[in-house]
């Protein structure tokens, strides 16, 4: 119940809505791109997961070899810092008060999905 909760208060004060878009643009953009469409994937991934963060984590896929290691580290230049950083910055902006601190605390949880994506999965926590 509390992880409803929690959720319904991110999507509506926690930004979940406006980085689910931000992600959701950047899929559309890769998905247009054709050659990016992997990355397109890992966006969409990131949006769900940006909409949804609480009681559920981010875990490698079995399969993933070695080409999701060189896409990430494509993907770190690109845009993987940049999105790290946001997130980071707006964990410490919300951790300022004691009501943010969980929110705060799901964009920290956020920094490695927006960070190195590619071959992994999005997964419901025990």
């Amino acid at each position: 119940m509390i992880r409803l909760v929690l959720n319904v208060l991110w999507l509506i004060f926690g930004g979940g809505i406006v980085l689910a878009v931000g992600y959701g643009v950047a899929a559309l953009i890769c998905f247009a791109l054709i050659v990016t469409i992997p990355f397109g994937v890992a966006s969409l991934r990131l949006a769900v997961y940006s909409l949804w963060p609480f009681g559920r984590t981010l875990v490698p896929k079995p399969g993933a070899g070695i080409a999701s290691g060189f896409a990430n580290i494509l993907w770190v230049v690109l845009a993987g810092w940049w999105l790290a950083l946001s997130h980071i910055v707006a964990g410490i902006t919300l951790c300022v008060t004691i009501i943010g601190i969980p929110f705060g605390i799901a964009n920290f949880k956020l920094v490695p999905a927006a960070f190195w994506p590619l071959g992994r999965e999005v997964v419901d926590a025990p």
